[in-house]
C-alpha cells in the first residue's frame, strides 16, 4: 500500500491517509441527501426520480473518487455538483412541472445533455489541462484564497451563523432574538456549537494535535446530540424502493431512443439551440469548477509542481470527465471535484488512500444510510470554516503592488463566495485581467487563453442564468 500510494515519500502515514479519508467524507456526506432535493426541487409527487437520483448520487460519487484514488492517487473527492444540480431542475424538470408534463422524461432528456457535455469534457482533457496551466499567476493565486471563502460561507450558511436579512440580505445570527423567541437558545444551537467547534479545531491544531479536524467534528456531533437531546436517525425502509425506481427510471434513462429526443426538442429542453448552450453550459462549469477546486486544495497540500500547477492535472481532469459521463448514465447530474476535499487535506491527506477512504464511505451508505446522516451538519460546519482560514493564506502571494495583478485576484476571490460559485469567479477574474491588460497594453501572445475563457463567461452571463 505504501508504495502504491507513496505515502511515506509524500510525508504522511496510513492514520493520516484514513483519518484524513473520514474527515473528507463527513464534510461532503450531506450530498448524498441535498443533490437528490436539489434535482427535485423539493417538488412533491416525484419520489421515484429523488429515489433515482440518490442511488445515482452515491454510485457516482464512489467511480469518481475512486477513479482519482487509483489512477490520479490524489487525495481529493468527487461527487455531484452544488448548483448544477438545481440548474438541472430549473432548466429539465421545472419547466414539465409547471406545464403539468411527464416530469420522468424531462429528467431523462436532462440525462442526455449532462452525458454529452461530459463526452465533451472528456474529448477535451488535454485542452483542459493547457488552458489551467495557462491561467495567470495573479489568479491561480487568488483561486484557492477565493474557495477558501466560498467553503466558508458554505459553512456558515449550512449551519445558520450568517441569517438571511430584508435590509442588508445578511446578518450574523441573531442570538438575543433567539433568547426571548419561540424555541429560545435550541434555534441557534448549531451556530454556536460550529463556532466552538471551529475554535476546537484551531486549538487543538496549534497545540499540534493529530487529527484534529476529524477530533473537533466528532466532539461537536456529540455535543449537538446532548445539548439538543435528540438521537440519530435509523430509518432503512426505502433503501428497497430506491433500488427500485434507480432501475426503472434512472440507470436506463440515457438508453431510450426518446431521451435522445426530448433533449433537443422544444417541448422538453427549448429546442437544439437551446440544448447546445445548455451543454456548453454544463461543460463550461465543470471545467472551471473543477481547475478551481485542484489548483486550491493542491496548493492546501503542496501537490503542486516547479511551475505551480497540480502534480498529475490530466488525470485529475480525466477523472473528473469520467465521473461526469458515468453520472449520466446513472441518473444524477454532473459530477465535480468536491471543494470540501480540502478538508481531508487540511486534517493531513497526501494521497490516493484518502480518496480511497471516501469512496468506501460512500459505497457503504448506498446499503447503510443512516451512517451519512448521524454527523450533523454543526459538526462539519466547522472543518470548512478552519480549510478557510488555510487557504486564504494563498491571497498573500498575489503581488497586489500592481494593480494589473490585483484587481483581477481581489475580483476573483470575492466573486466565488457572493455568487456561489468558484466558475463565476474565475470568469469575473479572467474578463477584468484581460480588459486591464488590453487597456494598458501589457497583453501578450500568452494571455489570448484567458481572452477566449474570458470571452466565454461573457456568452455565458449573457445567455444564460444561473
Amino acid at each position: 500500500m505504501d508504495k502504491f500510494f507513496k505515502i511515506t515519500e509524500h510525508g504522511s502515514t496510513v492514520k493520516t491517509e484514513i483519518i484524513a479519508g473520514f474527515t473528507t467524507f463527513f464534510a461532503m456526506a450531506y450530498i448524498i441527501f441535498v443533490n437528490p432535493n436539489q434535482v427535485t426541487g423539493f417538488t412533491e409527487g416525484l419520489s421515484n426520480i429523488w429515489n433515482a437520483v440518490y442511488v445515482a448520487s452515491i454510485l457516482a460519487a464512489t467511480i469518481g473518487t475512486l477513479l482519482m484514488a487509483l489512477y490520479a492517487k490524489m487525495p481529493f473527492a468527487q461527487a455531484c455538483g452544488m448548483g448544477l444540480n438545481s440548474f438541472f431542475f430549473v432548466s429539465f424538470i421545472l419547466p414539465q412541472v409547471i406545464a403539468g408534463g411527464d416530469c420522468v422524461q424531462g429528467y431523462q432528456a436532462g440525462l442526455v445533455i449532462v452525458l454529452i457535455s461530459g463526452i465533451m469534457i472528456l474529448s477535451l482533457t488535454g485542452a483542459r489541462q493547457y488552458i489551467a496551466k495557462a491561467m495567470p499567476e495573479c489568479l491561480k493565486k487568488a483561486i484557492p484564497a477565493g474557495i477558501g471563502l466560498f467553503i466558508t460561507y458554505i459553512g456558515f450558511q449550512n449551519v445558520g451563523i450568517i441569517q438571511a436579512n430584508q435590509y442588508t440580505l445578511t446578518q450574523f445570527v441573531d442570538i438575543h432574538g433567539a433568547i426571548n423567541g419561540e424555541g429560545g437558545i435550541m434555534t441557534v444551537l448549531p451556530a454556536l456549537l460550529a463556532l466552538l467547534g471551529f475554535l476546537l479545531i484551531v486549538i487543538l491544531g496549534k497545540r499540534n494535535v493529530k487529527g484534529n479536524v476529524l477530533i473537533g467534528i466528532i466532539i461537536t456531533a456529540v455535543l449537538y446530540y446532548v445539548f439538543s437531546g435528540t438521537v440519530p436517525s435509523f430509518d432503512i425502509t426505502q433503501i428497497g424502493q430506491s433500488f427500485k425506481d434507480f432501475a426503472d427510471i434512472g440507470v436506463t434513462g440515457v438508453f431510450h431512443v426518446a431521451s435522445w429526443k426530448h433533449a433537443f426538442s422544444p417541448e422538453f429542453v427549448g429546442g437544439v439551440f437551446s440544448a447546445i448552450l445548455y451543454i456548453i453550459t454544463f461543460c463550461l462549469i465543470d471545467m472551471f469548477d473543477t481547475i478551481g477546486t485542484l489548483y486550491g486544495t493542491a496548493a492546501q497540500a503542496d501537490l503542486l509542481d516547479e511551475n505551480g500547477d497540480p502534480q498529475n492535472l490530466d488525470k485529475c481532469m480525466a477523472c473528473d470527465s469520467i465521473a461526469t459521463v458515468s453520472g449520466a448514465v446513472l441518473g444524477t447530474s454532473t459530477c465535480t471535484t468536491f471543494v470540501e476535499s480540502a478538508s481531508g487535506v487540511a486534517a493531513g491527506g497526501r494521497t490516493g488512500l484518502t480518496s480511497l477512504v471516501v469512496s468506501i464511505c460512500f459505497f457503504v451508505c448506498l446499503f447503510l444510510t443512516p451512517l451519512a446522516s448521524i454527523v450533523p451538519a454543526c459538526a462539519t460546519a466547522p472543518a470548512l470554516i478552519y480549510v478557510g482560514v488555510l487557504m486564504l493564506g494563498n491571497f498573500k502571494n498575489v503581488d497586489m503592488s500592481d494593480l494589473s495583478s490585483a484587481a483581477p485576484a481581489f475580483l476573483t476571490l470575492i466573486a466565488m463566495p457572493l455568487t456561489y460559485s468558484i466558475a463565476n469567479g474565475i470568469g469575473i477574474g479572467s474578463i477584468a485581467y484581460t480588459i486591464i491588460a488590453i487597456c494598458t497594453g501589457k497583453f501578450q501572445k500568452k494571455d489570448i487563453m484567458v481572452a477566449i475563457i474570458g470571452l466565454l463567461f461573457c456568452l455565458k452571463f449573457i445567455f444564460i442564468t444561473m
